[in-house]
């Protein structure tokens, strides 16, 4: 007699509960960049954590007595600040400060070079060359300015190159050259700021510059005299002294005598 099979079910059998995937943390747990500087940022700086800390503690306590009181039900856990979310104002402020004092207890604004005196550029006025203008005076470069600011440099720098000429030929010269730079500059060819530096007259410019000249003359004339005149006193001061110490020793000598013959 042949033996009888339960006829199998094709269908595949039930999968049972899948296996948790493995993950080295949930997305949702992952934090963000600007989250992990913040911590960094902590970990280095415990004044910093701290500060943090009362803040979000001050947030969470706020955020809790809202929640409970427009809610009538039963206690709620207070919902804990959201590490995402970007620190306010008053939070960047109290960071901020607290960093600063730190810097000053640690002395790192000793022996400023600007302890008080007003910070430099704050004129009112935004000029947007101020950081070219800054580093041509920090560095004390030449050459590489635009034609405004260059000019502008050299017209308060002229009347001592003037001065140093000793011909009134050369002055004409210079002052032709500074004249024609000028007039090529505000033709904005090679644009750039607008150029406010003015022409000079040469007439006048040489006239000042006799002028100039002639006070220094004066100026050298009288230097001179006073000194022949201090020297001169000088020399009477130590032939009167020397006069008055010779009177001395013949006066001693005619008293010595005088005694003697008594």
């Amino acid at each position: 007699m042949a033996e009888q099979h339960e006829p199998q079910d094709p269908r595949p059998p039930a999968a049972g509960p899948a296996a948790p995937r493995a993950s080295g943390r949930s997305p949702a747990a992952a934090p963000s960049s600007q989250v992990e500087r913040v911590r960094d940022t902590a970990r280095r700086d415990p004044s910093l954590a701290a500060v943090r800390y009362r803040l979000e503690r001050a947030e969470s306590d706020a955020r809790a007595a809202e929640a409970g009181a427009g809610s009538t039900a039963g206690p709620t856990a207070p919902p804990r600040s959201d590490p995402k979310r970007a620190p306010t104002a008053a939070e960047l402020r109290a960071i901020a400060k607290t960093a600063l004092d730190r810097a000053i207890d640690a002395g790192e604004f000793d022996n400023s070079p600007l302890a008080g005196k007003p910070l430099p550029g704050l004129t009112g006025g935004h000029d947007p060359d101020w950081w070219i203008k800054a580093k041509i005076e920090r560095e004390g470069l030449s050459g590489v300015a635009p034609p405004a600011l260059s000019l502008r440099t050299e017209n308060a720098q002229l009347d001592d190159l003037l001065d140093s000429m000793a011909t009134e030929a050369s002055v004409r010269a210079t002052l032709a050259d500074f004249n024609s730079r000028i007039v090529e500059a505000r033709r904005q060819l090679a644009g750039g700021p607008p150029v406010v530096t003015p022409l000079r007259d040469a007439d006048a410019e040489v006239g000042r510059w006799q002028a100039r000249r002639e006070a220094r003359r004066a100026a050298a004339a009288e230097s001179a005299a006073l000194a022949e005149a201090e020297e001169a006193a000088q020399q009477t001061t130590w032939r009167a002294r020397r006069r008055a110490a010779r009177a001395q020793r013949a006066q001693e000598r005619g008293l010595g005598g005088g005694a003697a013959v008594s």
